[in-house]
């Protein structure tokens, strides 16, 4: 059984301007096929689609047109059933009672989802020791910081085992330790067999979770692949930082581009497609007293920005 299936699965807005009416097209006849246990990115810019797709696939939204089925379960007729089986993270919006302690929070979600209360106590210890959240349990909500709730809104997810784990934007307005917190927090779920389906503008939190990515643009798949091969498809260029034993002057090399220089170092791009990376460095050898040098690929920032303007490029 699949985690997640579509098929032509469409939604239009209408939009009312006086006395006009206008379609928006926010999901247009995706095609999607995840197995259970994968760690999924849909990605895509602000208005491509990506909160809708969550919507309809946990039943909040009707679709227009199409057809779409989660652990074998049509979403928007069987919300309840499937409510039991999913869990949704939405990073601007909290599960969690603003008021309540932490820990009174998960025992009552615990409730909710039905589970007897020898299991809820269980259930709860066991994501507390995970998630180290100890020292946590009896503060209220409202005086966790931004990087403890998150944990908390996962950690909450998560106490009936969910088989799917819908996340949107779960590292939202993070700083940097909080956000690595936040991924272990779901690459260990998804250890433990968990689905996830992610959508983030986050390159971290794509390269650090997801191993297929799906990207979405005004609606369409325009990509569905390997996190990697993402990468490979859509940005050939190698980036490569050197720092010399003596100082150093920008080298004449066609085809490179220095994007920095100081008074003992250079930073290189170069296309791997038009220049060989041993050319490159070879070069480089020869010139200069080298101390250290690395090659890397850019971040996957621009890999995701190339893909957008090439698409812009095409219309």
């Amino acid at each position: 059984m699949l985690a997640v299936k579509t098929e032509r699965l469409t939604k239009v807005f209408e939009r009312r301007e006086g006395r006009r009416r206008t379609a928006h097209v926010a999901v247009d006849a995706v095609d999607l096929e995840i197995g259970l246990g994968e760690a999924v990115a849909f990605i895509g810019p602000n208005g491509a689609g990506k909160s809708t797709m969550i919507k309809m696939l946990t039943g909040i939204l009707h679709p227009t047109t199409g057809a779409a089925e989660v652990l074998g379960l049509v979403p928007w007729k069987a919300r309840q059933q499937l409510a039991l089986q999913v869990g949704t993270v939405f990073g601007q919006r909290s599960q969690l009672w603003f008021h309540l302690p932490a820990g009174d929070t998960l025992r009552l979600l615990g409730a909710i989802y039905e589970l007897p209360p020898a299991a809820v106590r269980a259930r709860n210890a066991e994501l507390v020791e995970r998630f180290a959240l100890q020292d946590l349990l009896l503060v209220p909500v409202r005086k966790l910081s931004l990087g403890q709730r998150m944990r908390f809104e996962i950690a909450a997810s998560l106490i009936h085992r969910p088989k799917v784990l819908f996340l949107d934007e779960p590292t939202v307005g993070l700083d940097v330790i909080a956000k690595a917190e936040v991924r272990e927090v779901i690459r260990e779920a998804n250890r433990d067999g968990a689905t996830v389906f992610l959508t983030s503008h986050d390159a971290g939190d794509i390269e650090s979770i997801a191993r297929r990515a799906i990207v979405i643009d005004e609606g369409h798949v325009v990509f569905d692949d390997k996190v990697s091969q993402l990468r490979r498809q859509w940005l050939t260029d190698k980036v490569v930082d050197l720092r010399s034993e003596e100082e150093v002057a920008p080298p004449d090399l066609p085809g490179v581009v220095v994007e920095k220089v100081s008074r003992y170092g250079l930073r290189l791009r170069f296309s791997a497609q038009e220049l060989p990376v041993r050319q490159v460095v070879g070069h480089l050898l020869e010139r200069y007293p080298v101390h250290d040098i690395t090659i890397s690929d850019p971040p996957l920032e621009s890999v995701i920005a190339a893909i957008y303007q090439g698409r812009a490029a095409a219309r």
